[in-house]
């Protein structure tokens, strides 16, 4: 999957600070450190569906990253927290 453009919504950065303690260079570094996608859902628009994408930072630390994929490759950035210990384990295998 290629990514042309990380695209930022103000109340969600607020949210992935706040709520999760992710930063938006952790996001940026996991997916240019080559994660691993998976399709979650049908977005609202034809074509633009909800993927996610699990990887590590530059120091290691490892997070899932959900966003809108849109048909020009830009990416929505709708959340993203640390992995879960189920795919954690999933990941590392």
């Amino acid at each position: 999957m290629e990514i042309n453009k990380i695209i930022w919504l103000e109340d969600i950065v607020d949210k992935l600070l706040w709520k999760h303690n992710v930063e938006t260079h952790e996001v940026i570094e996991v997916i240019e450190n080559k994660p691993r996608f998976q399709w979650k859902e049908s977005g609202y628009k034809l074509g633009e569906d909800v993927y996610a994408a699990f990887g590590k930072t530059n120091i290691g630390r490892l997070l899932s990253i959900f966003f809108v994929y849109t048909q020009d490759r830009r990416a929505i950035i709708v959340s993203a927290r640390d992995m879960s210990d189920k795919e954690r384990k999933k990941y590392v295998r």
